[in-house]
């Protein structure tokens, strides 16, 4: 079965394209004819204005935590986010409306004045601790970051993620600065 799109004139020039169910298409124009095999292949077809992507900081405020706790980190501020699937000011969290797979990436700075002794961020997916961080044992006063990353499936209406630090010490400060706490994502594959 052959169907044919007139998609307009460009110049003065009509172009129609045409395809057939082995995967060919074959464009038209008076300047001659290009044809182009698509693979045979099922699925849903993304476009870049469907795919959720976010990016979210602390915007330069420190999140005390409770010490050798894991405590969900409260981004507030959005560089970006494309469907609007993040929530920075109730839950903190990102819950995607499109199924799929994200690359999901955070990052927790522990702030140097509050001589840590450990550092870690987790990826909690559902209020439970999914992927684990880099652990920064901590043997002299500093700022330390603990990053983690992971390919996560999230069904598209209730599954979500959320940022978790632990911090051990005297005190658990999450540094406030965009460029070293951090939490990112975005869809790489249709479900």
């Amino acid at each position: 079965m052959a169907s044919t799109i007139s998609a307009g004139t460009t110049s003065g020039t009509a172009i129609a394209i045409a395809g057939d169910t082995t995967g060919n298409l074959a464009f038209q124009t008076s300047a001659g004819t290009y044809t182009q095999t698509m693979p045979n292949a099922t699925g849903t077809v993304m476009v870049s204005g469907n795919m959720p992507a976010f990016s979210v900081n602390r915007n330069g405020t420190n999140q005390t935590i409770t010490v050798s706790t894991f405590t969900k980190v409260q981004f507030t501020t959005e560089d970006f986010d494309t469907n609007n699937c993040f929530d920075n000011a109730t839950n903190y969290r990102f819950t995607p409306t499109v199924a799929g797979y994200y690359q999901i990436n955070g990052a927790v700075n522990s702030e140097p004045s509050t001589s840590p002794s450990r550092c870690l961020a987790a990826i909690y997916k559902n209020g439970t601790e999914y992927k684990r961080g880099s652990d920064i044992a901590i043997s002299a006063a500093g700022a330390y970051i603990s990053v983690v990353s992971s390919l996560l499936y999230f069904n598209g209406t209730t599954d979500y993620i959320e940022l978790y630090a632990y911090i051990s010490g005297v005190t658990a400060v999450v540094g406030g600065s965009s460029v070293l706490t951090y939490l990112n994502g975005s869809m790489v594959r249709a479900a």
